[in-house]
């Protein structure tokens, strides 16, 4: 009897198993699923300094503010994220001319490349709202050896230049659908799960490649 009985614990410890298993993985593809869409609506700003002295990670600011004072206006009209890489693409020649310029006016020679790049990023919040960990396209300044900590925001929508009570509008006229923009900004209850998910399927995806 107490062989049956062991027998049938154990079989219903197997298939409680399963079951934690299945919903697992159902909650990491649904996660990544998640990061991927949003991905595929945003732009990054990834600014690169030369390295972590003061006077470099000064630099890098300045060269931050001039990049976004062409790339806000010129993405303003933008309906979604393919009309905005379209847009930055055929500026990258003139973003790079404009970040060497400022480069110049303030004493340096660096070297300067501005590019559009698939990027991973962890998690991050910013004011108002959070990106989960994930691959955005990426406008990516990169001053001289680039080895310096860098700057992160959102270009595309203009998220980081919109006000904490203006980010859902904002992303939402970007075509954010309710559920994402509810995500970003924590209006979803389950936002802390699902960010954890979405960064540790993240970085399981990035071991595996």
């Amino acid at each position: 009897m107490k062989t049956k009985e062991k027998t049938g614990t154990l079989k219903l410890l197997e298939i409680a198993a399963l079951l934690f298993l299945a919903a697992f993985l159902a909650s990491g593809a649904m996660a990544l699923q998640t990061g991927q869409e949003l991905s595929d609506k945003v732009v990054r700003l990834h600014v690169l300094a030369h390295s972590d002295s003061e006077e470099d990670q000064a630099l890098k600011q300045k060269v931050r503010d001039r990049i976004l004072a062409c790339a806000e206006p010129l993405l303003t009209g933008a309906a979604d994220r393919r009309e905005a890489e379209a847009l930055l693409r055929g500026r990258l020649p003139e973003l790079e001319r404009m970040a060497a310029e400022e480069i110049r006016a303030n004493g340096y020679d660096y070297a300067v490349t501005v590019e559009l790049e698939d990027t991973v990023f962890p998690t991050r919040e910013y004011e108002g709202f959070t990106l989960p960990a994930g691959k955005y396209l990426a406008l990516r300044t990169i001053i001289g050896e680039g080895a310096g900590q860098n700057w992160w925001c959102v270009v595309f929508p203009p998220l980081c230049a919109a006000a904490s009570a203006e980010v859902p509008e904002t992303a939402l006229a970007a075509g954010l659908s309710s559920a994402q923009v509810g995500l970003i900004t924590e209006e979803d209850q389950g936002y802390v799960l699902k960010s954890k998910l979405v960064e540790f399927w993240r970085g399981l995806e990035a071991k595996l490649d």
